[in-house]
């Protein structure tokens, strides 16, 4: 049995692949993409075999399973997670380690789904991913307008976006880092490869003792994992990173239990459009988490 939808407003202009996930929540995304590749949408009648396709406002949807209801969010509250902004069109959250941006399975914990449990709809997106175990600031969209137009500022890469990091080794002073990365999406990890796509990174060293360094980190494109693998590249890995980092460092911090990595400002543009007003020109930024602070002091490191 099939199932049709009509695109609302709030849609207008968005990827078949990211509305098919946030409409259809009882189905994965492996299922949807599967779908897709087989030809088992159609958007108007058409079928189509390509997600990043653009829908238009009135288009008719139609899949092959049915829409379903998700069961409402367990969490309700925002737990751990701080506001730092909270507008008409945007929020602006703090994310603490151990929780996914993104629910992994129907109904499963995440940022999103505290925000749904929080507001009570189901618009709210994430316009940008942080890892489970990345903390910092992390901007959500409540409404259409504001998705699409978030959604285009990354992708001209006009949001500035600053990490702090505690990387092992006396890091240089100042570094770019250019060297494309290449995904395993299977396992789920990330390498430099010439194979890959562009990959950008500024880094600054902010204070160090030799043994460790304090690093500020700008990444000019957004890709998965990229402050983590260029710094391991330039052999200054990431201090508790299990996946990219130097074993033997790790070994030796028994009090590290995750990369030390944190999200510590967004700063957006002058010029945008007027669904954004209320965050035009403004920088956001998020305190360091307290394993992060308590590391850095212990170490005598100044930000």
């Amino acid at each position: 049995m099939s199932y049709t939808l009509r695109i609302s407003q709030d849609d207008d202009g968005r990827r078949l692949d990211r509305t098919l996930r946030s409409t259809c929540k009882a189905v994965t995304l492996g299922e949807i993409m599967k779908s897709i590749r087989k030809g088992e949408v159609r958007i108007n009648g058409v079928r189509v075999r390509d997600g990043s396709v653009h829908l238009l406002a009135g288009d008719e949807l139609t899949v092959k399973w049915q829409k379903g209801e998700s069961v409402p969010p367990k969490n309700t509250g925002w737990g751990k997670i701080k506001v730092i902004f909270n507008g008409s069109n945007v929020l602006i959250l703090n994310k603490p380690s151990g929780i996914l941006v993104q629910p992994d399975e129907p109904d499963g914990d995440s940022i999103i789904s505290r925000v749904w449990g929080v507001l009570g709809t189901k618009t709210p997106a994430a316009v940008h991913r942080l890892d489970r175990n990345t903390t910092g600031v992390l901007a959500v969209a409540l409404h259409g307008d504001s998705l699409r137009a978030l959604e285009e500022l990354f992708k001209a890469r006009r949001v500035r976006k600053i990490y702090l990091a505690v990387v092992a080794g006396r890091m240089p002073d100042e570094v770019t880092i250019d060297a494309p990365l290449l995904k395993d999406a299977e396992n789920n990890t990330v390498k430099v490869s010439n194979d890959g796509a562009r990959a950008v990174t500024k880094c600054q060293c902010l204070d160090t003792d030799g043994e460790f360094s304090l690093a500020r980190i700008e990444l000019l494109t957004g890709r998965t994992h990229q402050a983590r693998v260029h710094t391991a590249h330039i052999g200054h890995p990431i201090i508790g990173d299990r996946k990219y980092g130097s074993f033997s460092v790790n070994r030796i911090l028994k009090n590290i239990h995750r990369p030390m990595l944190h999200a510590y400002e967004l700063g957006f543009p002058d010029e945008v459009h007027e669904s954004l007003s209320e965050i035009a020109g403004k920088n956001f930024t998020a305190p360091l988490p307290d394993d992060m602070r308590e590391f850095i002091e212990s170490r005598g490191l100044k930000l």
